[in-house]
């Protein structure tokens, strides 16, 4: 146990893609084993911006890699990231408004080839919601974003079907699976959809 946390260690301050194949190598030699793995869980912070005001703060997404080294190799890349989506079944039975709802888009990748950046997937998966979230909203974004909401209704399955086509556009995906869940806001239950595709 204590030769794991000591090759860990040494990498304390630099675990990245780039270097867990070195850490991977290093833990079967000090180990002594044919194959090794590697969990990595974190919380990716980044600064955003609101669409109208510009109102600037730190966005959290949970993020992490899988990997394994020796006779068999594989790299997976996870994000988590919330949406905002908007029911269509509700906009077009009602005289006035929809209700919307806080989805969690979950996405496993194997990357292929050149470096695939966290952001390039967060993007991705926003640009396919009724909407994103922000960290700060003054009244003239809560208007922008609830304006965009409703003119971009998704159920589950829309989502699940607009990352898919936007992943399948990435050169750098070889692999995906996408899980989406609506916190639905006037149901008891949650709606889910997921696909899962080798590219």
């Amino acid at each position: 146990m204590s030769r794991f946390l000591e090759v860990l260690g040494e990498h304390n301050h630099d675990i990245s893609p780039e270097t867990i194949p070195a850490i991977l190598a290093k833990l079967r030699e000090r180990l002594k084993a044919e194959t090794s793995h590697l969990d990595v869980t974190f919380t990716y912070f980044r600064e955003k911006a609101a669409p109208v005001t510009g109102k600037v703060g730190m966005m959290g997404y949970e993020c992490g890699f899988s990997a394994t080294g020796g006779a068999t190799e594989d790299f997976v890349i996870r994000v988590t990231v919330p949406v905002t989506t908007l029911c269509p079944c509700s906009k077009e039975i009602s005289a006035y408004g929809a209700h919307n709802q806080r989805g969690y888009v979950r996405v496993a990748v194997r990357p292929r080839g050149d470096v695939l950046w966290l952001e390039c997937l967060i993007d991705l998966i926003e640009k396919s919601a009724s909407a994103p979230l922000y960290p700060v909203l003054k009244r003239p974004d809560e208007k922008f974003v609830t304006e965009q909401a409703y003119d971009n209704p998704r159920f589950v399955e829309d989502m699940v079907r607009e990352v898919s086509l936007a992943f399948d556009r990435e050169d750098r995906i070889d692999s995906y699976e996408i899980e989406v869940e609506n916190h639905e806001s006037i149901h008891a239950h949650n709606a889910y959809a997921c696909v899962k595709r080798e590219k």
